[in-house]
């Protein structure tokens, strides 16, 4: 259900891209043969099931990783569909706006008990559009989640705890100022919109979304007669626990749909389902934010001539991908029974379906390693607020060792992330510029940056905000792509053009790095000693930009 900066060359090539208009309406051999290509032998296993909406006709397919996999899946499975569920909660938001009951000016705290402890900053409040936009400054979870395990980790949280989080939470800046994905202020919507309607979350769902649009199938708690719940997985094949909610808390990410209920969704979005809620869909498209580009809890991707809007939600054991295109008249719905967003999200086969000039992908393959980046990776590591972790290289395999935990073997695939045998986790390795190595550690939807323990390696750059200032400037990368580098608060931040902003931090002279997002950027200086250009290096690429 969290959300992480993408690739900068995946942004750029999203903003870039051409979107021919197709010579007729895709058929479902057609589809299938695409998820196949992208799917079939993939190392996780995953089934998934595919819907390309156009105004002719609807393309279907249900693929699996393994043939033998195939009755794991079909028209009558409900897939948990994680943070796509926030576009439901804004639709229904935008029509108690429509009918009087708000605004999207209203403060939360408005909408939510008398009484409820909320924090603010320097007096500026927390406004509905801060929440659906994601810049109402909470935290990505509640203080008070009281999870058990993380298998299942929101099922003990109920209405007091999350409205006592609140309590417990801190703005450190203005509402409306910076993106940070927050779980926490979506469940708030959630219930605060329940409430305001007078009912329960599921109840209004299924009265003003589900029953109007045809999703019949779909449900949160109370599952229908004749559905089958998939099982989800793990990236490493293995099942996992079903998330479940508190009905009122579950417009965060706790709807389940099968595909047809999807296809029903993007049809009504795309306003070709006469039903009262079509008109509060088409309000949730609307531009409420540019940095990032959002409407109502979805994000506004620019695709050549046109805006495509897009979300993708994942919960412990699926992932899914929805997108809508209102100028082509188009849509597209991938749903997994597997969690892809620890190995790059479903956004390869998503954006394909979006735009054929983008590249498909292909499946993951177990291959052995290179010896030499085995070498280069065996050592001591810090994780960034985390535990120290070692790692061997022992016949031709890697094995990791958290401190004060047992020893894990990894496996390695051909995209080059190693991944334990055991667990849901990720190392994916990082080549710096100067051709070491270091890596992420993903695990639980955090992505922990490490950094090697060497006791000789001189210390880190450190600078003052003036120092700091120096770098400040707009970085063109592309046409129509720029980096913005800020200092603020005695952190160096940077910001690519339509996502977040994110902390950079000095490794050496004129050298910085975001290592949980692989970036590397290194300043050039003049003459003169005044920084005059950078190079963003990231997955192997490198983009030059000049100072303006």
């Amino acid at each position: 259900m969290t959300i992480r900066l993408a690739s900068l060359a995946v942004a750029v090539a999203a903003t870039l891209s051409t979107l021919p208009m197709p010579a007729r309406a895709m058929s479902d051999a057609q589809l299938a043969g695409m998820v196949r290509q992208r799917l079939h032998g993939d190392r996780t296993g995953a089934c998934m099931a595919v819907a390309v909406v156009e105004a002719e006709r609807v393309a279907r397919a249900y693929q699996c990783a393994r043939d033998a996999d195939a009755s794991r899946i079909g028209a009558d499975t409900a897939f948990e569909i994680g943070s796509v569920s926030k576009t439901m909660t804004a639709a229904l938001l935008a029509q108690l706006v429509a009918q009087g009951k708000g605004s999207l000016d209203d403060t939360l705290a408005s909408w939510l008990p008398a009484g409820t402890q909320m924090p603010d900053y320097q007096g500026q409040p927390i406004l509905l559009r801060h929440v659906v936009t994601h810049t109402s400054g909470l935290p990505a979870l509640p203080s008070r989640l009281g999870a058990k395990s993380m298998d299942d980790p929101y099922a003990n949280l109920d209405e007091a705890a999350l409205l006592a989080s609140l309590g417990d939470a801190k703005l450190g800046a203005a509402p409306g100022t910076q993106f940070e994905y927050s779980n926490f202020a979506s469940m708030l919507l959630s219930y605060a919109v329940a409430r305001r309607a007078g009912t329960d979350f599921e109840s209004l769902a299924r009265r003003e979304l589900f029953t109007p649009l045809g999703m019949d199938r779909a449900y949160i708690n109370e599952r229908p007669a004749g559905v089958r719940a998939a099982v989800g997985h793990t990236p490493n094949g293995k099942p996992a626990s079903a998330w479940n909610f508190s009905t009122d808390l579950a417009g965060v990410g706790g709807v389940r749909a099968t595909l047809d209920d999807m296809v029903r969704y993007v049809q009504g979005g795309l306003g070709q389902v006469d039903a009262p809620i079509r008109t509060a869909l088409e309000a949730t498209h609307a531009a409420v934010s540019e940095q990032p580009p959002m409407g109502m809890n979805w994000m506004r991707v620019p695709v050549k001539d046109r805006t495509v809007l897009m979300h993708e939600g994942g919960t412990g054991g699926f992932s899914a991908f929805v997108s809508l295109d209102p100028k082509q008249q188009r849509g597209v719905v991938i749903l997994s029974d597997t969690a892809w967003h620890s190995i790059g999200s479903l956004g390869s086969l998503g954006m394909h379906l979006v735009d054929d000039s983008l590249p498909l992908g292909k499946p993951r393959k177990a291959v052995a390693a290179d010896p030499a980046l085995l070498q280069a990776l065996a050592g001591e590591y810090q994780l960034q607020g985390a535990m120290k972790m070692t790692l061997r290289e022992r016949d031709g395999r890697l094995f990791v060792q958290a401190e004060g935990q047992g020893e894990y073997e990894m496996g390695h695939d051909d995209a080059g992330d190693f991944y334990p045998l055991a667990l849901d986790a990720v190392l994916r390795p990082q080549r710096k510029a100067d051709g070491s190595y270091g890596f992420t550690w993903t695990q639980l939807g955090a992505v922990f940056p490490a950094v090697r323990v060497d006791p000789d390696a001189p210390p880190a750059p450190r600078l003052s905000p003036a120092d700091l200032a120096a770098y400040a400037g707009d970085y063109p990368l592309m046409p129509g792509f720029s980096l913005a580098v800020r200092e603020q608060d005695g952190v160096l931040q940077a910001q690519a053009t339509g996502q977040g902003a994110f902390p950079l931090a000095a490794t050496a002279a004129d050298t910085f790095e975001a290592p949980a997002y692989g970036i590397e950027i290194r300043f050039q200086r003049d003459g003169a000693g005044k920084v005059q250009s950078l190079e963003l290096h990231q997955g192997g690429r490198v983009m030059r930009g000049a100072r303006q």
